[in-house]
């Protein structure tokens, strides 16, 4: 979106996949941060804009051929939390502990509203719903690593519990794989 590619330019975009140098700052002083190309993305890949062209994107693939090797380089010690569509199927097939986390269409809505609406952006809910329907519609249809649990993973629906709750199952697990 940054370079002004057009989403149909296969060629360009897995170009710029392969090309693009990504990076995590992880610091205990300060929050995670995202850089692509040495320029500060974190927010920026949290907008509904790029939440939809990397649905897009994400079905092309010559461009999630590009990107696995760079998602695989990420793995490292002590260990790796990774948040993607296709985490536990594609890209870390291999990993000890893959947590399918799911909630309904309307509660990710109204989460993402939350959100949204305490940055200050204007949102609609009906249509944060709209969007987030299509989009798991597309990627749960899509030829290429659609949506779908790994076998061995964990299915945990967040719908009604808490960010504490959630993390607290999450980390019971890997206590027992650690067992």
């Amino acid at each position: 979106m940054r370079s002004g590619v057009d989403l149909a330019d296969t060629k360009a975009l897995a170009w710029l996949a392969l090309n693009s140098d990504i990076s995590f700052e992880d610091r205990i002083d300060i929050e995670p941060r995202i850089w692509l190309d040495g320029d500060d993305i974190t927010e920026a890949i949290r907008t509904e804009d790029a939440g939809s062209a990397a649905s897009k994107v994400a079905a092309l693939p010559s461009v999630r051929d590009a990107l696995l090797d760079k998602q695989r380089e990420f793995r490292a010690f002590p260990g790796l939390v990774a948040d993607g569509r296709d985490m536990g199927t594609v890209v870390f097939p291999d990993a000890q502990l893959k947590v399918f986390l799911t909630a309904s269409a309307e509660e990710r809505a109204r989460r993402r509203h939350k959100q949204l609406k305490e940055k200050g952006a204007k949102a609609s809910l009906p249509g944060l719903l709209r969007e987030i329907e299509a989009r798991d519609l597309r990627d749960r249809t899509r030829a290429v690593a659609p949506l779908v649990p790994a076998p061995d993973a964990l299915t945990l629906d967040s719908t009604v519990q808490s960010i504490e709750s959630v993390v607290a199952t999450v980390l019971e697990w890997a206590a027992r794989l650690a067992r």
